[in-house]
Parts: structure tokens; sequence; C-alpha cells
């Protein structure tokens, strides 16, 4: 499988297991404690799988910046969060600075 479509779903599984971990309640719900540990471990094990072909602080880099942006996206969605300009400046830099590491960067060729 395409490391990057591993990744993405790594991604996905991070904003899966920080969702769940807002309705944990500090760690009282069972459910969405359950729901934490079994998407991080795939979310760990996804990055496991990419780090056979993309480097390091290639797959760290994307896999933090675009969870970051998802969390936000839930955030405003889910959770009706606001932004101010300087966040929403600062979100434009994470997603600019995973542009520019994918097609810049000879490190993140797969």
């Amino acid at each position: 499988m395409n490391p990057y479509v591993v990744l993405g779903l790594a991604i996905f599984s991070e904003v899966i297991a920080l969702t769940a971990l807002h309705y944990a309640d500090g760690f009282n719900k069972p459910l969405p404690i359950v729901v934490v540990v079994i998407a991080y471990a795939l979310s760990f094990y996804g990055l496991s799988v990419v780090l056979k072909s993309i480097p390091l602080g290639i797959t760290y880099a994307i896999w933090a910046g675009l969870g970051t942006a998802g969390m936000v996206i839930v955030g405003l969605l889910m959770f009706r969060e606001k932004l101010d300009l300087p966040a929403i400046v600062g979100i434009i830099f994470i997603i600019a600075g995973v542009v520019v590491l994918n097609l810049f960067s000879k490190g993140s060729v797969a």
C-alpha cells in the first residue's frame, strides 16, 4: 500500500483518538477510553509501517501538522470552537509547511 495512504489513515486514527479523549472526561468514561487506546494503537502502527519508506522527520512533520489541522476542523465543527486571526495564520503555515515538505524535500519521496 502507498505509504502516504497509510500515513493518512494514521492521521485519521489520531484525530479519532483525540476526539474520543475529549469525551473520556478525564479517563472516567470507559467507552471513549477504549476508542482512544485502539485509535492510537492503529495510528502508531501506521506510523511504524510508514517509517519503512519515509524518513522519520518528514513522517512526523506530516503526521503532527495534518493531525493538528484535522483537530482544528473537529473543534470547529463538533465543539463549536472559535479561531482568531493568529490561529488561522498558524494553521495556514502548518499546512504550507506540509505542502513544502512533500513538493520540494527529497527526503519525502517514498
